[in-house]
């Protein structure tokens, strides 16, 4: 575990990695003894310190949801990251590249909850009667510390969650089967990545109640009108300069933002 001094340390780099669009050294490598608990506190505190200043929360993100990602990270379950109104970005916008340090894209369903979700022992079935809509939506991840990374990192690194872009055709979940939605995503012209969303823990609904059961051990609920990124059913995308990112969800619409 970590002392105080050593969280606090972290959390004033994080956000001025956040502030300046510079890489920090990453904190497993700064104290090579942190632990799981270390880094949601350092993630919630970095959250306090961004509210503070004037951001609001809008919702959450789950990271980590595809087996394949926990295999290479070596851990065994998905993490989650805190969603601002500041990381809204408009479908079809011209995103400043600079704005972020090192900008990858996934793409995702967005639940949008219309009743409470309050853990432990929330299910599929319970995200479901709780959630007013889906929209598709592209995020923008970022790594504001430095490699090779760790997962004690990503989660003090708010889940390297960055930017969300919502587009396409918002559905309720009973008007198509949300366990096979396709989603095709195009770097320019060319498909980079495609997936179906049963790759996000066989069911994009089972990433937010993991979610939800999850934030109850550390004392958070999900309230009404939040937004719920429910995990990527892709692998990451990197984004340059000048390149046009769009994400094709087939008959649910697709969206793009570019980054100049």
């Amino acid at each position: 575990m970590l002392t105080e001094k050593e969280r606090s340390q972290v959390v004033e780099a994080l956000l001025e990695a956040n502030e300046t669009k510079v890489q920090t050294i990453r904190p497993s490598a700064l104290f090579p003894h942190i632990e799981f608990e270390d880094s949601y506190a350092i993630s919630a505190e970095v959250a306090q310190r961004t509210i503070a200043d004037g951001a609001k929360l809008i919702g959450y993100k789950v990271g980590l949801t595809s087996i394949a990602m926990r295999r290479s990270s070596k851990i065994d379950e998905p993490d989650f990251g805190f969603l601002y109104d500041h990381f809204l970005i408009e479908d079809g916008a011209k995103v400043p590249h600079a704005n972020y340090c090192v900008p990858r894209v996934e793409l995702e369903l967005a639940f949008i909850l219309g009743a409470p979700l309050r853990g432990p022992g929330v299910t599929m079935l319970d995200v479901l009667r709780a959630t007013e809509f889906v929209v598709p939506s592209i995020e923008i991840i970022d790594t504001r510390v430095d490699e090779p990374r760790k997962i004690y990192d990503t989660i003090a690194d708010n889940g390297a969650g960055a930017g969300i872009v919502l587009g396409g055709r918002p559905f309720h979940p009973r008007d198509l089967n949300l366990h096979m939605v396709p989603g095709i995503l195009y770097r320019n012209t060319e498909i980079e990545e495609t997936g179906l969303s049963c790759g996000v823990m066989g069911h994009p609904a089972n990433g937010v109640a993991w979610l939800a059961n999850k934030l109850a051990t550390l004392g958070y609920s999900l309230e009404p009108g939040q937004m719920l990124l429910a995990g990527s059913f892709v692998r990451p995308v990197w984004a340059n300069v000048g390149d046009t990112i769009r994400a094709d969800f087939g008959d649910l619409g697709s969206l793009a933002v570019q980054f100049v």
